[in-house]
C-alpha cells in the first residue's frame, strides 16, 4: 500500500528551502613564503560562474554549478554531487596585497594566490619633538 502524504504543504516548504540553500564550498589554504594559496575542487564550474571578491580580512568565494540535464528525482539511484550556488567566507590569517591576487582554474581546481605583504614594508614613523 502507498504511503500517503497526510501534509503535502510540509513537502513544498522542504522542497523550497532546499531550492533556496547555498552549499559550502570545499577548500585548502595553506602558505608559501611569498603567499597565502586557496584550492578548491569546482568541477564542472565555468570561471564565468565563479566570483571572487575581498574586504578587509576576508575573502568570499561564490559560484554555481549548474545541471546539464533535468533528472527527475525518482530516477536516481544515488545523487551525492551537489549541484547549485555555493560559497565560502575565509578570514585570511594575515595582510595580502588585494592588487596582486591571481585566481585561475586548471583540470577542476581553483587556485586563488594571495601575496603576503612583506613586514618590511610597514612604514616606522618616527616621533619628534616640537
Amino acid at each position: 500500500m502507498a504511503k500517503k502524504n497526510l501534509f503535502p504543504q510540509e513537502k513544498e516548504k522542504t522542497e523550497d528551502w532546499l531550492e533556496e540553500y547555498e552549499g559550502e564550498l570545499t577548500v585548502d589554504v595553506y602558505q608559501t613564503p611569498d603567499d597565502i594559496v586557496i584550492k578548491s575542487t569546482v568541477a564542472g564550474v565555468k570561471p564565468e560562474d565563479i566570483s571572487v571578491s575581498i574586504a578587509d580580512d576576508t575573502i568570499t568565494i561564490r559560484g554555481e554549478r549548474k545541471e546539464e540535464e533535468k533528472v527527475e528525482k525518482e530516477n536516481y539511484y544515488y545523487q551525492e554531487c551537489y549541484w547549485g550556488k555555493f560559497s565560502r567566507s575565509i578570514a585570511l590569517p594575515q595582510a595580502i596585497d588585494a592588487n596582486k591576487i591571481k585566481a585561475n582554474i586548471k583540470d577542476g581546481i581553483l587556485t586563488i594566490t594571495l601575496p603576503k605583504l612583506s613586514k618590511s614594508r610597514a612604514k616606522i614613523i618616527k616621533v619628534e619633538t616640537k
